[in-house]
């Protein structure tokens, strides 16, 4: 009679038969949950004083998958966010479990019933024209690097690119004849072509004769000619960024990161009246509702609604109570 399935296990199947040849997920989401279990296990390893091997999926029942996201709150400091995101992985691990080993059906289900976190939602941060100006003059255009850091910081404003499709441009994915555009392959394994404009196809222009890559060489790359590494972008974005700041100093209350960048492109072209559906294709949106942040977040658009509108002509009065009680609650 076959035994039990171990914890160790299922995790090894969950990764290698479910997650990568049943359903072929991306490396950044194989590497994102990979991620969350490194972090489980070593929080198990000490709370339990038990090896990785000798877990049990009993071990990691809800209450102590809830102090494990705690843990990673109050210790680590991550935010809801992020909570929700490691918690996100963790349901689809037990919902595999509960599919392959229904003995432990009972505890994988009390995990499932495990709440997302609710987090307040802030508005998008987003950089305004001037200030995307002053971040694409931050290069020095006498550097080979500088030339670099421009020509991607413009493509990456302009086409609104994620991190890891700016990291994964090639030199065959950018056309520069009638139709210009780059081709990119985001979230999902889905490819996209996005426009470019003018400056930006000049600026591509010149340095791709600069670089002289080979169709399947990195578009951008670092100085040893490899790719860019996520954290290598996010530097380099902080190194102009601070250049930038010392001339306009409306970028120093804003925390700049490379999605900022995107969230600019969006704004960009929400103001000047594109339609949400067109945006949500140009950003390679899975829905039309995550477009919906950037209409809570635009001001601008909202003061021009607010100018639309006529102003009230009744005359305000002051309410005052009729007896005692309505005077006490009102005085609260």
């Amino acid at each position: 009679m076959k035994g039990f399935l171990t914890f160790s296990e299922l995790l090894q199947t969950y990764f290698t038969d479910y997650l990568m040849r049943e359903r072929s997920f991306s490396p950044n989401t194989i590497a994102n949950y990979r991620d969350t279990f490194r972090l489980l296990i070593t929080f198990a390893q000490k709370s339990l004083n038990r090896s990785p091997t000798k877990l049990a999926i009993h071990d990691l029942d809800a209450t102590f998958i809830v102090r494990f996201l705690d843990h990673l709150e109050k210790e680590r400091g991550i935010k809801p966010q992020s909570r929700n995101v490691r918690l996100a992985a963790i349901h689809s691990f037990f919902n595999y479990v509960a599919l392959q080993e229904p003995a432990a059906g009972a505890v994988a289900q009390r995990v499932l019933a495990i709440k997302s976190k609710r987090c307040a939602k802030k508005p998008v941060e987003f950089l305004t024209t001037p200030e995307i100006d002053a971040l694409l003059a931050a290069p020095d255009q006498k550097s080979w690097s500088g030339r670099r850091d421009r020509t991607l910081l413009l493509v990456a404003v302009q086409t609104g690119l994620r991190v890891s499709e700016l990291i994964g441009l090639r030199c065959q994915d950018v056309t520069l004849d009638a139709g210009a555009h780059v081709r990119c392959t985001g979230k999902g394994r889905k490819t996209r072509c996005i426009p470019l404009r003018k400056e930006t196809v000049v600026a591509l222009r010149h340095w791709m004769d600069e670089q002289k890559g080979k169709p399947e060489d990195a578009l951008f790359p670092n100085a040893q000619g490899k790719p860019f590494s996520r954290d290598g972008i996010e530097y380099m974005l902080s190194k102009h960024v601070a250049t930038a700041r010392a001339k306009c100093p409306t970028m120093k209350s804003k925390r700049v990161s490379p999605h900022v960048l995107r969230h600019s492109t969006a704004m960009q072209l929400l103001e000047h009246g594109v339609d949400r559906s067109v945006i949500a294709l140009w950003l390679g949106h899975e829905s039309m509702e995550t477009t919906q942040m950037y209409l809570h977040g635009n001001l601008e658009l909202k003061a021009k609604a607010l100018a639309k509108t006529q102003p009230f002509k009744g005359q305000l009065r002051r309410y005052r109570p009729t007896d005692q009680l309505l005077a006490f609650l009102q005085s609260l």
